[in-house]
């Protein structure tokens, strides 16, 4: 039997992840950490110990947002049924943490224009509950593949040049210019290491930042988040990029620093997430798009099982 603590999955599911991410959003302000920026298992993408899939969109930035919270060290997770075909038992009155996933329905509606019939596909958010690694007994994590720091940063530098950007380097600040179509760096003589994190760290980082920008263009995946987002529209692009480069500084193997030049917009972010239960959805969503796109672009890439935001979980 089930004794763990599970919360009522009745609740808003939209609401709840929300919360717990504005939480950690404004538990982190005071040193601009943020919960895709930080330590921990924060470090890797989250992935289901029973499938092997990574998770995807919103689900990441609410599990690294539980890991921080509580300390989970790991980044495996899975139902408690998934752990229990596992082998392995989650503890007695551990509490579960809450992801989201998208049943897919189809229905009949009335076409507008031609008065018929016609199917329609709507996907309805259904809320998961997953533990963590720590969380469990009888399982034991696949060891990690061991890659030097000099394999790490020419994957990273193999990866930049596979997708194709105009980078140009010079001045002392990193952006991207739509109107010209390319991506502006300081060279990387300009970064600076970190305790936690080398200068070639913290120019990759940066750089795939100004990527998930450039994969947003109208030629590419067309993102566009104006209509929606007002006069936060800028502010939420700058939340996209920061999701999008925390998704593949995990994948790459690069530690994610937090970056003090984007306090301004956390103010704007926390506004948004307050009035708009889904804003976050839509920002992990476009930014795990660009990571996908970016990805794509690799000539070879290895091919890796991800999660689908629509319809299936991990």
């Amino acid at each position: 039997m089930n004794n763990t603590k599970r919360p009522n999955a009745s609740n808003d599911v939209h609401q709840k992840i929300t919360d717990r991410i504005i939480a950690a959003i404004e538990a982190g302000v005071g040193q601009w950490q943020m919960p895709w920026s930080r330590s921990g298992s924060a470090g890797v993408r989250p992935v289901n110990a029973h499938t092997g899939n990574r998770y995807k969109g919103v689900n990441v930035v609410a599990l690294w947002a539980a890991a921080e919270f509580i300390g989970y060290g790991s980044g495996f997770w899975a139902t408690y049924k998934q752990w229990r075909n596992l082998g392995a038992q989650v503890h007695k009155g551990e509490k579960a943490n809450l992801i989201v996933f998208y049943k897919k329905v189809e229905r009949e509606v009335e076409d507008k224009e031609t008065g018929k019939p016609k199917s329609e596909t709507r996907f309805f958010a259904r809320a998961s509950w997953v533990f963590n690694a720590d969380q469990v007994d009888g399982w034991q994590a696949p060891k990690p593949e061991v890659r030097s720091p000099v394999e790490i940063l020419k994957h990273a530098e193999d990866f930049v040049a596979a997708t194709g950007a105009d980078i140009r380097h010079g001045g002392n600040r990193a952006y991207y210019r739509p109107l010209s179509d390319h991506i502006q760096m300081p060279h990387r003589e300009f970064f600076t290491g970190t305790t936690t994190s080398t200068a070639s760290e913290g120019y990759y980082a940066t750089l795939l930042h100004e990527l998930t920008h450039y994969a947003g263009h109208e030629r590419r995946l067309n993102r566009d988040m104006r209509g929606r987002f007002g006069n936060r529209a800028y502010a939420m692009e700058e939340l996209v990029a920061e999701l999008g480069a925390a998704f593949l500084c995990a994948d790459l193997a690069i530690t994610n620093e937090p970056r003090p030049d984007h306090a301004a917009y956390i103010s704007g972010w926390l506004d948004v997430l307050k009035r708009d239960k889904k804003a976050i959805f839509t920002a992990a969503r476009k930014a795990s798009q660009a990571a996908d796109y970016l990805s794509a672009l690799q000539s070879t890439a290895p091919v890796v099982a991800l999660h689908s935001e629509n319809g299936a979980r991990a």
